[in-house]
């Protein structure tokens, strides 16, 4: 049904590594009109009952902008948005053939696992080989380990040993490469629509973040609301004349100078510093106590 259905969708503009295919082809796809219910409905129990590629096609059609959609998740993986939006297509196609109107969902809820699932195995077999099969050896292992199990699960002592000699490497390449293909990548962000159970998973979740904690920011609220009964006690402490040039001179807006003070007071500027320093020195003081 695949390569029918996609010999048969000769309206849309040929999809490849260009910018300017790219654009044309997402252009197209969004401009075909999403089906309502009913009709999807038509097109899928005509599909099932009959083989018609043509009620296929028109279902196809109308999701390609889904595939976009998704396959743009994926794009931080450095592949070809071109490329993973034709994996996502053969999924879309799978999951059309698949597809049971009479379960009672929309396409589109059932696509998403067959599309996400083609990307997926896209990225595993063309993103993945470049972090972990750098040298000769890493990707004889890459291609062939698999193929030397003879059971589920990790190798025992044995396995190990008669892997490598059957390949020509060494035990600790074996165990190294056995570990990393039963890692699996992630993406560093989670997606809108990702599982909510394993959305903690993602990396960009574990990273520090910059927005200081509730106890950090009470912390600090204590700290200025004390330092400021401070303040207030100490200031009431102080004559009036030297609580009159602190205030004027730091805490108000428009902070005066020592001369228009001096002029005010009809004491020199330095002695109005004095003041200043000597009001300074007890509010020091009853911070300290």
């Amino acid at each position: 049904m695949g390569t029918q259905l996609a010999t048969s969708m000769n309206t849309m503009p040929v999809l490849t590594g260009s910018a300017a295919s790219l654009e044309a082809y997402i252009a197209a796809a969004h401009s075909i009109p999403i089906l309502s219910p009913e009709k999807e409905h038509e097109l899928a129990v005509r599909y099932q009952e009959t083989g018609d590629i043509k009620a296929a096609e028109q279902l196809v059609l109308p999701h390609l902008r889904f595939v976009i959609k998704i396959a743009n998740n994926y794009a931080g993986y450095g592949l070809a948005l071109a490329d993973l939006i034709q994996e996502g297509n053969i999924g879309l196609m799978k999951a059309v053939k698949r597809f049971d109107p009479a379960v009672g969902v929309r396409l589109v809820s059932f696509a998403v696992h067959w599309i996400k699932a083609e990307i997926h195995e896209f990225i595993l077999k063309n993103w993945r080989i470049v972090k972990i099969a750098t040298t000769k050896a890493q990707r004889k292992l890459f291609f062939k380990l698999r193929s030397q199990k003879k059971r589920l699960g990790w190798f025992k002592h044995e396995e190990v040993l008669d892997v490598a000699e059957t390949l020509g490497v060494t035990p600790e390449n074996v165990l190294e490469m056995e570990n990393r293909l039963n890692n699996y990548d992630m993406a560093f962000d989670i997606s809108n629509d990702e599982d909510e159970d394993h959305a903690w998973q993602s990396p960009s979740l574990t990273l520090a973040s910059a927005t200081p904690s509730p106890e950090l920011l009470l912390e600090h609220d204590d700290e200025e609301h004390h330092n400021t009964e401070v303040l207030m006690e100490a200031l009431k402490d102080l004559d009036e004349r030297s609580r009159q040039i602190v205030s004027r001179r730091w805490l108000t807006d428009k902070k005066a100078t020592l001369h228009e003070l001096a002029d005010e007071y009809g004491v020199s500027a330095e002695r109005i510093r004095q003041i200043e320093n000597n009001a300074f020195k007890k509010i020091k003081a009853k911070f300290a106590a």
